[in-house]
């Protein structure tokens, strides 16, 4: 499976839906570098293995990449899907 992020080293992704909010919202575009290492507190773009075609931007809430959106009530994350597998660190937020 090609990665989703291509061979870029950055990529801009368009967040959908409102599980990160307030931090981000609908609409909002963001600088995702792939390869960048995650570490607690920052917000990634993830796949699970339950779900390999569904790309999400969440937040490292613990080890091993268990991931939470900041909106928890609006949020399919770790809690319902297990680990996830980063494949970027967001590095800057376009609007």
């Amino acid at each position: 499976m090609t990665h989703p992020l291509g061979w870029w080293p950055m990529r801009f992704v368009t967040v959908r839906g409102p599980s990160m909010a307030p931090t981000l919202k609908d609409g909002d575009v963001v600088l995702v570098r792939r390869a960048a290492k995650a570490k607690p507190g920052d917000v990634v773009l993830v796949r699970w293995p339950a779900r390999p075609g569904q790309l999400s931007i969440k937040r490292v809430a613990g080890p091993g990449y268990f991931v939470v959106g900041d909106n928890q009530l609006a949020s399919t994350d770790s809690r319902e899907l297990g680990m996830a597998e980063v494949l970027g660190v967001m590095v800057y937020k376009l609007r």
